[in-house]
């Protein structure tokens, strides 16, 4: 699709709406395309589940209801416009240039042949599996690994771009998984669809699978998609593992676009349901994590870390003469982030989920994060006599594996709760220590650290501590919304706004004035337990035996050395 011409700085107002999809809710954020100023902001929880999330008594299954997409995208959409005639002196819809939509992944759902939700159809309200299968969903392990084994064996070149290892949180593992145990949805599937495509598709009336665009961002990272490949995995592979599989091959897409462009134009239906002008350009869709990255002025030697429940890693780079494999890794994918550029993957499963569970589940004495975070803010490094792992949802980077689960040593009698909430800190910025070092020790420099998201907005401990771990500067991105703004930046350029992505960072995006430095006192006993926690993370996460009588020991004289 054509884009319209570049507007000037010096024209009139012109603003973009980012539509955010996130695990319990979704958010709306206007944006002036000119300055990056965030005007309007508005929440829609989904309505159906527990906060938005279809559970069972399996604790690896999470679903949710397309419906629930569909009921925030018209909600929000109204609501922006009714907070811009109220705020913003001279406002008219016509001003809006463009829409970006980015959603949780890999969150695949199944469709009919006229791409509408099959959640959506009475047959299978109250069937989880005709649901979207959100991307914590866990229950296609068995799936992840024959998809990995298969792929190592036969298509070694696929699999190497998803770090070597295919995961029971991506796209064909949960199709495979339906096909098993929902033979019944999987058979009344034409076609499976990611919800950063679907809801772009849904906005601009192009969801028929004859009409669908896909973005490459989540078919790359989650899927095995590569245009050098023509797309997907073949059918003779997918077949190898299901002959359903192999079928469907025929209905998937074999091109998908970068969020530089557009997807189309807002349809009438939807101009007609939300007061928007029909024809505003939607861009492709995207992970929230990826556009986040870009909310947050990713470039070369940049790392994002977006820290909530879990976090993503996001890095860049420009094409190299051969393109990488990096163990362990999500996905490195030829414009997921930037056009033009690789875009990187990687992750924890679980970090502020962990926090969460301690408090919620635990219940310890004190037990809010606000006060525990006050009293751990007062235990030197090392104090504790304690290290954690970090799997309490599986491992994600560097191992891959779910079924992976947390693990703390050192307590004793005396340790209290502060202390375990410490630990549970240290023990994700281990982790993300580790993701860092992987990065590194294949070829992709780290020079710059930006933190976004809720803990690195709320959590000042955290991102000290992340600080005096990995030795390095911690920045926290200007807008407390990196992923909505992405989002929005991508509606900037498709709408004309800017005429590249790079060029409505450097006016849209920044970092807040106070960064976090790394403590030099502190980082040295951390470089001391650091190599205790690879010690349990190699002996439980890897094949490789490994002696550990030394970790309880060298805890104590750590411990008592720092008090």
């Amino acid at each position: 699709m054509k884009k319209p011409p570049t507007r000037s700085n010096k024209a009139a107002p012109s603003y973009s709406i980012g539509l955010d999809y996130g695990t319990e809710s979704a958010r709306a954020l206007l944006v002036d395309t000119r300055t990056g100023e965030e005007l309007t902001t508005c929440v829609f929880s989904y309505p159906t589940g527990t906060r938005g999330v279809i559970l069972s008594k399996d604790p690896n299954l999470a679903r949710q209801n397309p419906a629930d997409y569909l009921l925030a995208a018209e909600f929000l959409l109204k609501r922006t416009l009714s907070l811009a005639r109220r705020n913003i002196k001279g406002f008219t819809p016509t001003q809006i240039v463009g829409i970006g939509v980015d959603t949780t992944g890999s969150t695949p759902l199944p469709v009919d042949a006229n791409g509408r939700a099959l959640g959506m159809n009475p047959k299978f309200a109250k069937d989880p599996a005709a649901m979207a299968w959100l991307w914590k969903d866990h229950t296609s392990t068995r799936e992840a690994r024959e998809i990995t084994e298969m792929a190592r064996e036969h298509r070694p070149h696929m699999i190497a771009r998803c770090g070597n290892t295919y995961s029971s949180e991506w796209f064909f593992s949960k199709i495979l998984h339906c096909a098993r145990t929902s033979p019944r949805v999987f058979a009344a599937a034409h076609l499976w669809v990611e919800c950063a495509d679907w809801i772009p598709a849904i906005l601009t009336g192009t969801e028929h699978p004859d009409r669908l665009r896909i973005g490459v961002c989540a078919a790359g990272h989650k899927a095995m998609f590569a245009h050098e490949w023509q797309g997907y995995p073949d059918a003779e592979f997918l077949s190898m593992l299901d002959p359903g599989l192999g079928a469907l091959h025929a209905r998937l897409r074999d091109r998908a676009l970068t969020i530089d462009q557009s997807v189309g134009g807002l349809s009438a239906e939807w101009a007609e349901r939300t007061g928007l002008p029909a024809g505003i350009p939607i861009a492709a869709g995207a992970f929230d994590a990826h556009l986040g990255a870009i909310g947050s002025g990713i470039e070369p030697g940049t790392l994002v870390k977006i820290i909530g429940t879990s976090t993503c890693d996001i890095a860049v780079a420009p094409h190299p003469d051969r393109f990488p494999e990096i163990p362990g890794l999500c996905g490195i994918v030829d414009g997921s982030v930037l056009p033009k550029m690789l875009g990187f993957e990687a992750g924890q499963s679980a970090v502020g989920d962990i926090f969460n569970w301690f408090v919620d589940v635990m219940k310890p004495r004190g037990g809010t994060h606000e006060a525990l975070s006050k009293e751990a803010a007062k235990i030197a490094p090392g104090a504790s006599g304690l290290v954690a792992l970090d799997w309490n949802n599986g491992n994600r980077t560097v191992l891959v594996d779910q079924l992976l689960t947390g693990l703390l040593i050192g307590q004793t009698l005396y340790t209290t709760p502060a202390e375990v909430y410490r630990a549970l800190i240290e023990a994700t910025a281990f982790g993300a220590f580790t993701i860092i070092n992987r990065f590194e020790e294949f070829g992709v420099k780290i020079d710059r650290i930006i933190n976004c998201g809720g803990i690195a907005e709320k959590n000042p401990l955290v991102m000290q501590v992340y600080a005096d771990v990995t030795n390095r500067t911690m920045d926290v991105s200007r807008s407390a919304q990196t992923c909505a703004l992405g989002a929005a930046i991508a509606g900037a350029v498709v709408g004309g706004a800017h005429a590249s992505v790079a060029q409505a960072q450097r006016a849209m995006t920044g970092v807040k004035p106070r960064p976090f430095r790394p403590n030099p006192r502190a980082h040295a006993v951390y470089a001391e337990l650091y190599p205790l926690y690879r010690a349990i993370h190699d002996a439980f996460g890897t094949p490789a035996p490994a002696a550990l009588n030394h970790v309880m020991k060298r805890l104590i004289e750590i411990r008592a050395r720092t008090r």
